[in-house]
């Protein structure tokens, strides 16, 4: 799995081991994980286009309904009893509301129904929707966020309102049990569903990656995906693994504070943008992911242990996995003797022969491009180079 990660991190940077490779991006030898299902192209070249390996593994796929007796009864419903308010969550959902409509005969009648109504969108995609189909929207929350949403509806009043609600793969946390609490009806509009993805096999290999740690961060951009790889992981096992790592060691990054709700019921913290768009998420992770890493002044560089790969001296240095494996080892504790023992120890499938290190070593050092930058301590072990003035030239280390 390592050694696959690696190639595709050499293919995505243009070099290979020890060589020189074009422009650094801020995430230049990080490997992140996409999990969305929708608009993973988009999110996928934005980060290759900060130079990070992508793993894409969709944990949802989108069932549409547009044959659904569910979704043309309720919209039944509303044409012949209106509502007094309809919240559109998702522009997707929206669209593929009027769209049902439509195939049914239905289109008119329901978009004449909206213009009666106090109409409220959740963010600016799905007010974009709601003005293609011709209609205005009463209001919107300028943070996207379902709870705004919410404290708006209980500080204007729900006893005694119709409100629908139209779902986006799953029930709404809290929402909906809210709303009927202050005595409001709610009609649930389901215009499709998230379901898991028919080939489960990429959501496995992330998960592993997860485990393993070969990931550096994984992204998500809705609660269900979230909910979804959360629910899969248990399901094979592996849980409490895939806490830890997300925990301590691989960066949980949520589009926004609905998004993040299933990890942090599980006490995950998350990072996420202040805008709940693509842009400033890429943007999020390309500053957290470097901020990560400190920087190790060895042999008169400066050196950068990111996930499959080393910046000396700002250029990128593509490290095969084991000799990856022997350098967090030599980082754990920088100017010491680590034994060979040790090192062996840390090598993945090793086995009981020293000279497993030594020729690992070899092929570090000439992947990193300046073997001085690690000493060999005869009869001992190996040590990084650390300058005698690292406290004062990097703030300690």
């Amino acid at each position: 799995m390592q050694g696959q990660q690696a190639d595709q991190a050499a293919q995505a940077q243009g070099s290979g081991p020890g060589r020189k490779p074009g422009p650094i991006g801020p995430l230049a030898g990080f490997t992140v994980g996409v999990t969305a299902a929708r608009r993973a192209d988009e999110l996928g070249a934005l980060l290759r286009r900060r130079g990070a390996a992508v793993m894409h593994a969709p944990a949802l796929r989108i069932v549409p309904l547009p044959d659904d007796t569910e979704l043309l009864a309720a919209t039944k419903q509303l044409i012949d009893n209106a509502p007094d308010v309809v919240v559109a969550t998702t522009a997707i959902g929206f669209r593929g509301w009027v769209e049902a409509a439509d195939g049914w005969g239905l289109g008119e009648g329901l978009l004449e129904r909206l213009r009666g109504v106090e109409l409220l969108a959740r963010g600016p995609k799905v007010r974009g929707a709601i003005r293609a189909a011709g209609l205005t929207e009463d209001w919107s929350p300028a943070s996207e966020s379902m709870a705004e949403v919410l404290d708006r509806l209980l500080e204007e009043g729900v006893c005694g309102r119709r409100i629908a609600v139209q779902l986006h793969g799953e029930p709404l946390p809290g929402f909906v049990e809210s709303l009927r609490a202050g005595g409001a009806a709610v009609i649930g509009v389901p215009v499709y569903r998230w379901l898991p993805p028919e080939d489960i096999g990429p959501v496995d290999r992330l998960l592993d990656a997860v485990v393993a740690r070969s990931l550096d961060a994984v992204t998500f951009t809705s609660a269900p995906a979230a909910a979804s790889l959360l629910d899969r992981a248990e399901r094979r096992g592996v849980l409490s693994e895939v806490l830890d790592a997300l925990r301590h060691d691989v960066l949980p990054a949520c589009v926004g504070p609905v998004t993040a709700l299933p990890l942090e019921a599980h006490d995950v913290p998350t990072s996420q943008p202040e805008r709940f768009r693509l842009g400033p998420l890429v943007q999020l992770l390309s500053t957290e992911l470097p901020g990560r890493v400190r920087p190790l002044p060895l042999a008169g560089r400066r050196v950068e242990i990111r996930g499959h790969a080393v910046l000396v001296d700002g250029e990128l240095r593509t490290v095969p996995p084991a000799g990856m494996a022997l350098l967090r080892a030599l980082a754990r504790r920088p100017g010491w003797v680590v034994p060979r023992a040790d090192l062996l120890r840390a090598l993945p499938g090793a086995g009981r022969d020293e000279h497993a290190v030594e020729t690992a070593m070899a092929r570090l050092r000439t992947a990193l491009g300046s073997p001085k930058l690690i000493q060999t301590v005869v009869k001992r072990g190996y040590r990084l180079a650390l300058d005698p003035a690292a406290d004062t030239k990097y703030g300690g280390v």
